[in-house]
């Protein structure tokens, strides 16, 4: 069930704001979801959905995954917000972002209800899921949400609703105001990591508050995709062309990638099953190394699988 997508870029945008909705859709990111949760306050976050509906089936999206946040499970909103968006985007929504989930039952009830909406709806093809890892709860269960559905595609690492459960002690932009002996978020990042890949499911790494510090957010992002990310939370347009520069292999990656590949084939034919390469013992570990690099070079290429232009 689940479509291979490109995530280098998933750019939060308000829902109760259409000109942000409509920027969003011209901002190439590789997903954008718009969002009636803590970007909506309780007053607008009923009328919000008809903007959402108007803007996921009215904008020009090109290769943008369309998505939308709902409010979670623990609140008023949750229930109405996926029949009304899911009735009338329909086909014009891809993806749902739960927020807070706590446990895998949380991922099964929203499946149940996405099941029977399809169904009712006589809907193409199923509606993915992202899973917001923001609770204590939600990352000690981490494994067990990434694994709870087939339709989970992603499970994102939440810096600041996490922050907010573990009563850390952090700033604005949810670092550690004491000294700190290392990377904070270290051991947490790990584990929704962990999660993705033992369920076969990408992983996104948490938002960059501070929207005006470029250089801060490629800092960011450069970590998290060097322990293994898939992409990063954009909350501006202007954070959208770093998170591709960063998660995207460069030309020289990709070359190293597809000559280690035919090397190795190559020695593979002969009947060897390692050799050496410039000086660096290559084997089958290195392979899989490589295919994940063609992977998402490809990815990158074709934006996302099944596009609808």
């Amino acid at each position: 069930m689940r479509t291979p997508r490109a995530r280098r870029s998933e750019l939060a945008t308000p829902a109760s704001s259409e000109s942000m909705c409509e920027t969003a859709a011209a901002a190439g990111a590789d997903l954008v979801f718009l969002d009636l949760e803590d970007a909506c306050a309780p007053s607008v976050k009923e009328m919000s959905r008809g903007i959402v509906v108007d803007a996921l089936t009215g904008l020009d999206w090109g290769r943008t995954t369309r998505a939308v946040r709902v409010n979670g499970l623990d609140t008023e909103w949750c229930h109405d917000d996926i029949i009304s968006v899911v009735t009338g985007a329909r086909d014009a929504l891809d993806i749902i972002i739960v927020p807070k989930a706590r446990t895998a039952r949380d991922i099964w009830w929203v499946d149940v209800l996405l099941t029977q909406l399809e169904t009712k709806l006589g809907l193409t093809r199923p509606i993915g899921l992202e899973v917001l890892i923001e609770e204590a709860e939600g990352l000690a269960n981490a494994t067990r949400i990434a694994s709870a559905s087939p339709r989970v595609e992603a499970v994102i690492f939440g810096a600041g609703d996490l922050s907010a459960s573990l009563q850390a002690r952090v700033d604005g932009n949810f670092q550690p105001r004491a000294g700190y002996p290392g990377d904070f978020w270290h051991f947490a990042r790990m584990q929704v990591l962990t999660a993705a890949r033992t369920a076969g499911v990408d992983a996104i790494d948490s938002p960059y508050t501070a929207y005006q510090d470029p250089d801060g957010y490629r800092r960011s992002a450069t970590y998290a995709g060097a322990l293994g990310f898939d992409g990063k939370w954009a909350i501006h347009p202007s954070q959208v062309p770093i998170a591709h520069e960063v998660f995207t292999p460069t030309a020289a990656e990709v070359a190293e990638a597809g000559a280690t590949v035919r090397a190795y084939r190559d020695s593979e034919a002969g009947g060897t099953g390692a050799i050496g390469q410039e000086g660096q013992l290559v084997d089958a570990a290195h392979m899989r190394h490589a295919a994940t690099v063609l992977s998402r070079a490809d990815m990158a290429g074709g934006n996302r699988a099944g596009a609808r232009l």
